[in-house]
């Protein structure tokens, strides 16, 4: 079987189509994915193929419809519920924090929550400060929880269906901007193993994290960087939690500097964290200090252009190239 080009969004509904197909426990649930086929599309056809009792509407209640599927995942079926932005998510965060990443420790593994929600995470189009947030190191911070950032169809598809099928609530973070991005797929069924990374472009000078959005933009920094003689080595965690150290530390022993990039903010983030742990694993080996590009302490602005100065951009990330070099 060979290849074929789809969207992102394509690809997270073959894979919630095909996990759909293979356990008849599986099913979707959350604000118009049913009859509206889905806010960015992604269930789009699913209501028609699996029914209502399989595709289910719910009501503008976050913190319901998450009780309702933890439930469900604790008495043997496997969710998968849709907030139409993770910024909802905070709705339901008790849900969340509360009994679905401590059920199986609290109930001494009489529980298993096998439950994932999805959606899109961080900043769109000026939809300002209170639609807008990055997620993922708010609910890092917390034992219980995988948490994955795709960066492209494949990643998407592969890691959402060994999220499905892992026996722990899985936060599965999207970009409301990035739906549409197409690459690669195989044909046939394929899973990716959650905790890997992966390296995106091999290089010697410099060792760039990025996940997720910022995936994009770190590339056409890079890319610029290239035209004046330098050589990047990006890494994609692709997984938050558990965090694939062991590549990124293996690439710092090798390019011997660190730019880590991330859509959210720079204060106790998830760069923070990478940081600390490549200080004590390879602080040898560093030729001069970690770099950050985060999103700026700011609540998001409603304007364009503040909104582009907040956020990491590929200009942003390419003066911090030079930064790390020592070639401002």
């Amino acid at each position: 079987m060979g290849n074929k080009v789809v969207e992102i969004r394509e690809a997270l509904r073959e894979a919630i189509d095909e996990e759909m197909e293979r356990d008849n426990r599986v099913f979707v649930m959350g604000e118009e994915v049913a009859e509206y086929n889905g806010a960015y599309k992604v269930t789009k056809g699913l209501l028609d193929k699996w029914g209502p009792e399989r595709i289910i509407d719910t009501p503008i209640c976050e913190e319901g419809f998450a009780g309702l599927a933890i439930g469900a995942a604790m008495t043997g079926l496997r969710p998968i519920v849709e907030f139409m932005s993770f910024n909802f998510s905070f709705v339901a965060f008790d849900q969340i924090v509360s009994t679905a990443i401590k059920m199986y420790y609290m109930s001494g593994g009489r529980y298993s929550v096998p439950i994932v929600f999805r959606g899109p995470n961080g900043a769109a189009a000026q939809v300002s400060s209170q639609h807008s947030h990055c997620v993922e190191a708010l609910y890092g911070n917390l034992p219980g929880l995988i948490v994955i950032a795709p960066s492209n169809s494949y990643d998407a598809k592969g890691l959402f269906k060994a999220a499905v099928r892992n026996n722990n609530p899985v936060l599965f973070l999207e970009n409301e901007l990035d739906y549409g991005i197409k690459s690669e797929i195989p044909e046939g069924e394929y899973l990716i193993e959650i905790g890997k990374g992966k390296v995106i472009e091999e290089g010697s000078d410099l060792t760039l994290v990025a996940h997720g959005r910022m995936v994009k933009y770190a590339k056409e920094a890079i890319d610029r960087a290239k035209k004046k003689g330098i050589s990047i080595e990006l890494i994609d965690p692709r997984t938050i939690k558990p965090l694939d150290i062991g590549m990124i530390v293996k690439s710092v022993q090798k390019t011997n500097r660190l730019l880590l990039v991330e859509e959210g903010h720079l204060f106790a983030g998830i760069s923070s964290e990478i940081a600390f742990q490549v200080n004590e694993r390879c602080f040898d080996y560093l030729d001069g200090p970690i770099v950050r590009v985060c999103q700026k302490e700011t609540p998001m602005p409603y304007s364009k252009s503040l909104e582009r100065e907040t956020l990491p951009n590929p200009d942003r990330i390419e003066q911090a190239i030079y930064k790390c070099l020592d070639r401002e």
